[in-house]
């Protein structure tokens, strides 16, 4: 445990920011999930969960959780299925 008041503080925000990445990873990926599950099954609501992957993925990318490049890759390969 550090010692220097700057250094402790830093634990503690840097802790927050962990779960707050995590927790947007968590909602990216699950959202990608649900429609390449709903894509599979031809499930008549896949559009719309194309489109919130899609928000997801460029949320993700806007705060730096994923490089730019890996959420256009991701979205180029979601766009492929939804055809």
């Amino acid at each position: 445990m550090p010692q220097i008041k700057s250094a402790i503080k830093r634990v503690k925000t840097q802790a927050v920011a962990n779960e707050r990445n995590a927790a947007q990873l968590s909602t990216m990926r699950t959202a990608v999930k649900k429609f390449k599950a709903a894509q599979a099954a031809g499930a008549d609501n896949a559009s719309e969960l194309y489109v919130a992957a899609i928000r997801e993925l460029d949320k993700a990318a806007s705060k730096g959780l994923i490089h730019k490049n890996k959420a256009n890759r991701d979205k180029s390969r979601l766009a492929k299925l939804a055809k």
